[in-house]
């Protein structure tokens, strides 16, 4: 597996994938090379069946920040047709599904902001563990966008429920660990230095799993949590986002 990244730190060892989000001063904003680099790691694990467990965390003060706001509006200035832009929710919707889809348990380990795009990343992952100083917000009403990033708003209600997720995107307002675990966004709330030990007692057990049961296991619970839905409405994300976007204005988000 390549590891010579620039906007990710990617580690393994044994049937352990660590990826760490590695652009601290953006907030680990999710920009198109961040992207582009997750789909290389994340497609490289078909080829790495030992691999158990893959770890998602972010380096610095905060998990992710978000889609890179300034990189949308650049890139619907530069082009006003929003192909490009349209390419980039493509590609995020890729990433979330290759998260989902991937033989390995996903693990998030959230800490300081987790915002917007970076809630998607997170929800997408099989488990959550978050340091109780997390905060989350779903901000896309506030800046003029829909709830389009990477095919998350079916996953948010899926995992959280549609009243509660109904609210969080219509207030925008931020929320705690407590609330996150509530929601079971987090299935575990814990003290940041405890973090680490919690998604080892997950781990351990993990690693001894049967290759076979286990992607079965992964295989039956997605299949079956999308069971009552007709069609993958994700698949307009991208259209929806750059269609909003680009009616706004060349700010929209300002």
């Amino acid at each position: 597996m390549i590891e010579n990244f620039k906007t990710l730190a990617v580690a393994h060892q044994g049937p352990l994938l660590n990826i760490q989000l590695n652009s601290p001063d953006t907030g680990n904003a999710l920009c198109e090379p961040m992207l582009d680099e997750l789909l290389t790691v994340l497609g490289a694990l078909h080829d790495r069946p030992e691999i158990r467990v893959v770890i998602l965390s972010g380096a610095g003060a905060d998990f992710c920040l978000g889609g890179d706001r300034r990189e949308f509006a650049e890139s619907l200035a530069a082009d006003c047709t929003g192909a490009a832009l349209r390419a980039m929710g493509n590609k995020a919707r890729r990433v979330c599904e290759a998260l989902a889809a991937t033989s390995a348990v996903t693990i998030a380990r959230l800490h300081g902001g987790v915002i917007g795009a970076g809630i998607a990343l997170a929800v997408f992952c099989d488990l959550r563990a978050g340091a109780h100083s997390c905060r989350f917000r779903l901000p896309e009403l506030a800046l003029g966008m829909p709830p389009a990033w990477g095919g998350v708003l079916p996953r948010l209600l899926n995992e959280c429920g549609a009243a509660r997720i109904r609210e969080l995107i219509l207030t925008g307002e931020s929320f705690d660990a407590a609330k996150a675990a509530e929601l079971a966004l987090l299935h575990k709330a814990v003290p940041e230095d405890e973090l680490d030990e919690v998604i080892a007692r997950w781990t351990r057990p993990l690693v001894r799993r049967s290759p076979a049961a286990l992607r079965t296991a992964k295989v039956m619970m997605n299949a079956y949590a999308s069971a009552n839905r007709l069609a993958d409405a994700t698949l307009f994300d991208a259209e929806l986002l750059t269609t909003v976007l680009a009616a706004a204005g060349p700010e929209p988000l300002g």
